[in-house]
């Protein structure tokens, strides 16, 4: 597990917590109505905690798919992006070639004491709840004509309903002696409210939401939040009847005096909430005021607002949902090429098509093999894959991109295919292998600080202007990015990188995909440069040169040590480099049908 893993839940966490602010606001400007309104809205809140808007955006991106998937981006997303995702991460950064930062171990214990708490907290509750079906088993039948079985206990606990799908009302043994006839038919009355408000039920599912969510101040805060204005509104509800207020205070507080509160919030009872408070309303015996036709549109605009807004924003980016939910081709046609067509061309060269060409919808691929598609879709060089000899079996494979789909989502839908397909699974590991480390040189380094990033300004003698055999001259092309490192090959016989504030880190990563083998930062520089590199690259026909050394030349132009000699840097080959690889643990030799 990783920080990016917790990005979602972060996420997810920062919008409840926004719901349950704007819940908290609706409930000061209704705090003269009825409490059972500000009781819904609570558990609006509560609800919030199991439902991530990111579901109901997926669900809008599945209709976007089909209604609408040409439109363009629109502002809401972004606005929404902001303010509802403020702990997103980017997409996941190609895999290091070389040693990466050792794993955070804090996302797993965190992941860990989060399990710990949910399972302290079941524990806890399934032990009250024991006792509570010890104390309906041990309770005798009493008749006293109610909508719902009434039973007396001997357990000192105060009266309640127990039970979901069948609730049973539970009263205390000598009741009847405590209490006068009028204030056992208010106590009655009170938690038949209760039965017909369904509050078990809905006790039981914040119960479930702090169980999950035991770590959120504001999952507990809803709890006391929930349960003042339940009792509230059953309050409101038996003063509605026409119950003395007085005599009704009285059966409450006497219930207070004699008897426990019920340990479980989904078993309800007469006593919960700020006594105080319901004490001082129940004598004030003011009706609360019903919603006026102009609030009653308001919550209803903002309930509809709620699930509406993040389903239209899926409708109107349904490649942003695709890349949330399964991102994957709209067709794709996948076979084994015939035998005896392989042309030895690789992926790069024959995949065309697909984001940022001139062909963006539609992507072909002729000759190209399981291994590259690896490569491409986990943006991974060849010495970092590890898997079996077959992977160079060549393919067929054309495929239509959505509209709108980037570079990064093209990937997500290679890997989704992979995975459908040809059942892929694997796994990332560290593993030490052969490559190189880049060091100082003889002299020291040659490096510049703070030139300009344009071969304009650079010296006219590190320009790449020497004939290479056939090829012609090599010319710095325009354009090329100003800060980071970019490389070009120029026919088989040269490699030119060109570098514009970049750090001897970016050189090594560069050196690694142009060598095939891990290349270790070890000059201990910190600093930026710019530099223009060029040298004779080895062709594909000759052997490595033995002993781990360099290839070596043959044309005229400088080899790569030579060419880093020049910056002052140079190449030491090292039989031990950590190297992060993907591990393909299974992987089907045929595609399924397509």
């Amino acid at each position: 597990m990783t920080s990016a893993d917790l990005s979602p839940l972060a996420n997810h966490l920062w919008q409840s917590t926004l719901f349950g602010a704007v819940a908290w606001l609706l409930t000061l400007a209704l705090r003269k109505n009825r409490a059972a309104v500000r009781y819904w809205i609570w558990l609006a809140a509560s609800v919030k905690f199991l439902i991530p808007f990111s579901l109901l955006v997926s669900a809008g991106a599945q209709l976007g798919w089909r209604t609408a998937p040409a439109i363009a981006h629109w502002q809401l997303s972004f606005a929404m992006d902001e303010i509802g995702q403020p702990f997103a991460v980017a997409a996941p950064a190609p895999l290091p070639p070389v040693a990466a930062p050792a794993l955070n171990p804090l996302p797993a214990i965190l992941f860990g004491v989060w399990l710990c708490g949910i399972a302290i907290g079941v524990v806890f509750w399934m032990r009250w709840w024991r006792q509570l079906r010890a104390v309906k088993r041990a309770a005798t039948p009493l008749d006293l004509n109610l909508p719902i079985q009434v039973m007396s206990s001997r357990a000192r606990l105060e009266p309640g309903v127990v039970g979901i799908v069948k609730p049973v009302l539970l009263l205390p043994e000598g009741i009847t002696e405590r209490l006068t006839p009028p204030q056992l038919e208010a106590i009655l009355a009170h938690e038949l409210r209760h039965v017909q408000r369904r509050d078990n039920l809905t006790a039981a599912i914040h119960m479930l939401v702090e169980t999950v969510f035991w770590f959120h101040p504001l999952a507990w805060w809803i709890r006391a939040r929930l349960m003042e204005e339940r009792e509230r509104a059953c309050d409101e509800e038996v003063m509605r009847m026409g119950r003395e207020p007085q005599v009704y205070a009285e059966s409450i507080l006497k219930v207070c005096e004699f008897y426990l509160t019920s340990p479980v919030a989904c078993a309800a009872g007469v006593t919960g909430g700020e006594l105080k408070k319901r004490i001082e309303g129940i004598m004030a015996n003011q009706f609360a005021r019903k919603l006026s036709f102009g609030k009653r549109m308001a919550l209803a605009v903002a309930a509809i607002l709620v699930i509406a807004v993040p389903i239209v924003v899926g409708l109107l980016n349904p490649a942003r949902g695709r890349a949330q939910a399964r991102p994957e081709f709209e067709a794709a046609s996948v076979k084994l090429s015939p035998p005896g067509s392989a042309n030895g061309i690789r992926l790069r060269t024959l995949l065309s098509g697909g984001p940022g060409t001139s062909s963006p919808g539609l992507v072909r691929c002729t000759s190209c093999t399981l291994s590259d598609l690896v490569l491409k879709a986990y943006d991974i060089e060849q010495y970092q894959l590890l898997g079996p000899t077959w992977l160079d079996a060549e393919l067929l494979i054309t495929a239509k991109v959505p509209d709108g789909a980037t570079q990064e989502q093209f990937r997500l839908m290679l890997q989704n295919l992979l995975a459908e397909r040809f059942k892929l699974v694997f796994h990332r590991a560290k593993k030490d292998m052969p490559g190189y480390a880049l060091v100082a040189g003889k002299g020291g380094f040659k490096l510049k600080e703070g030139v300009a990033a344009e071969s304009a300004h650079l010296p006219q003698d590190d320009r790449p202007r020497t004939t290479v055999g056939r090829d012609g001259f090599v010319v710095v092309p325009p354009g090329y990015p100003a800060d980071g490192v970019f490389s070009f090959r120029n026919g088989d016989a040269l490699f030119s990188t060109v570098a514009g504030k970049a750090s001897m880190g970016q050189l090594a990563r560069e050196l690694t995909r142009d060598l095939q083998k891990p290349v270790a930062d070890a000059t201990g520089l910190k600093g930026k440069y710019d530099f223009v590199l060029y040298w004779a690259l080895e062709l594909p026909e000759r052997p490595s040169a033995p002993g781990g050394e360099l290839p070596v030349a043959s044309t005229p132009l400088p080899t790569l040590s030579e060419a880093l000699q020049k910056l002052g840097l140079k190449l030491e080959p090292k039989r031990k480099v950590p190297a992060d690889v993907l591990v393909i643990d299974h992987v089907e030799k045929a595609p399924t049908e397509n």
